[in-house]
């Protein structure tokens, strides 16, 4: 009970001098302050941004895989694209003898003009997909019926759009069962499927009119194509590097690869991106950490610049004090305790700073930020800093300031 009677009328004191020197101790803090929040406003601007990626990648699919041919850099100009595309063949094997691939959905591109009463679209864009796509993509059908396998081994005229393409042709509000003329050949609407919005970050902007045919309709329409790229689903994101060795394996078994042969193809997981996102932000954090520290540092040799001044103006006081009866210890948790609170001051105007940063961040317009926000733990941790600054750098001046000999005190002038 005495001892916190003790620091209770210590922090007073310490309080009161900070108080009587306010212009003083203003400057003293001036580097914690900043410092502090100049970390706290990097933190949330990291942690805000961390949050959009994440938010992005979970929106896009963590557990996608991207499959597509490539061309050796030493082969470039020698060996063209179609020498490296993708095949049917491949695409079944990597779904029969890959077990971290659940499923995999090949895309052939054709196009061609797009009619419906009087409206039309000139040069559209059309895929050729599996049934498959639905479930790897998370693209569900809102009116109608997606595609299913007769569909694609009867290569029907039949055709999947999406909400843009009603509004682009006219179509009624429910399009399932009109017919449109696509690339000359008289196609029927199965179903509407919904527009997946994504941001820049994945090459979004505007949606547009999107026609998606059965993949061998789509190879029907054009012959000369290629499979362009390949995506499919991991079982789950702990197997990434499974599924990865799984498909080099495949993929180097079928076109005769050797194991230190570079691949002509590429394989892709989004997981995998997502790990090293999360490692880079863990790192910018550590180094805003580092920032702060080393302005801690600068801030706290001011603090024991001011404190062993404080000591000096205040010599007779301490003799006084001792004189009375005050005993060292008494005297060296006073100048501590005032480091102290001076530090934690600071701070608390340092994390105040912070937050108005963090205000104006999320006000900046397209800033991706909207998720900035002060974590508990940085808090924590710069209060926690800001108390070992003011011990480590107020333990020296507290010290002389308790080991003074009271006759040689009340001399001083």
């Amino acid at each position: 009970m005495i001892v916190v009677r003790l620091l209770m009328q210590t922090v007073v004191l310490a309080l009161g001098q900070i108080w009587a020197n306010k212009v003083r101790s203003l400057l003293t803090t001036l580097g914690i302050v900043i410092g502090v929040a100049a970390v706290v406003a990097t933190v949330a601007a990291i942690e805000g941004l961390r949050g959009f990626v994440l938010g992005e990648f979970e929106t896009f699919g963590v557990n996608k895989m991207y499959l597509s041919g490539q061309v050796p850099r030493d082969k470039r100009g020698q060996v063209n694209w179609r020498e490296v595309a993708l095949t049917l063949d491949e695409i079944d094997a990597i779904v029969e003898h890959s077990p971290s691939v659940t499923a995999i959905n090949p895309f052939w591109s054709a196009g061609g003009k797009v009619e419906y009463g009087e409206a039309t679209i000139g040069s559209a864009r059309v895929t050729g997909i599996f049934p498959a796509w639905h479930d790897i993509e998370n693209r569900h059908v809102i009116e109608g019926r997606p595609f299913n396998s007769l569909d694609n081994e009867q290569r029907r005229y039949a055709l999947l759009i999406n909400e843009q393409t009603i509004e682009e042709l006219n179509l009624p509000k429910n399009p399932v069962g009109e017919h449109v003329l696509l690339a000359g050949r008289r196609f029927q609407i199965v179903g509407v499927v919904e527009t997946l919005d994504l941001s820049e970050m994945f090459g979004g902007g505007e949606s547009r009119a999107e026609f998606f045919v059965p993949f061998q309709t789509a190879m029907v329409l054009n012959p000369q194509g290629m499979i362009g790229w390949a995506v499919g689903t991991i079982s789950s994101p702990d197997v990434a590097e499974d599924a990865r060795a799984e498909v080099d394996s495949i993929m180097r078994s079928l076109r005769g690869l050797d194991p230190e042969e570079e691949p002509t193809f590429q394989v892709e997981i989004l997981q995998e991106h997502l790990d090293r996102f999360k490692t880079m932000s863990a790192g910018l954090i550590a180094g805003a950490t580092g920032i702060v520290g080393i302005s801690l540092l600068v801030g706290g040799i001011g603090i024991m610049n001011i404190m062993l001044v404080s000591v000096s103006e205040r010599t007779r006081e301490i003799g006084l004090r001792k004189a009375v009866g005050a005993r060292p210890l008494v005297i060296l948790i006073q100048f501590l305790t005032e480091a102290v609170v001076l530090c934690l001051m600071g701070g608390a105007v340092g994390i105040a700073i912070g937050q108005g940063i963090i205000l104006l961040l999320k006000q900046i317009p397209d800033a991706p930020l909207e998720h900035a926000n002060m974590p508990l733990w940085a808090i924590a941790l710069a209060v926690g800093f800001c108390a070992v600054t003011g011990v480590v750098f107020g333990v020296f001046p507290a010290i002389k300031a308790a080991r003074l000999d009271p006759i040689v005190a009340l001399r001083h002038d």
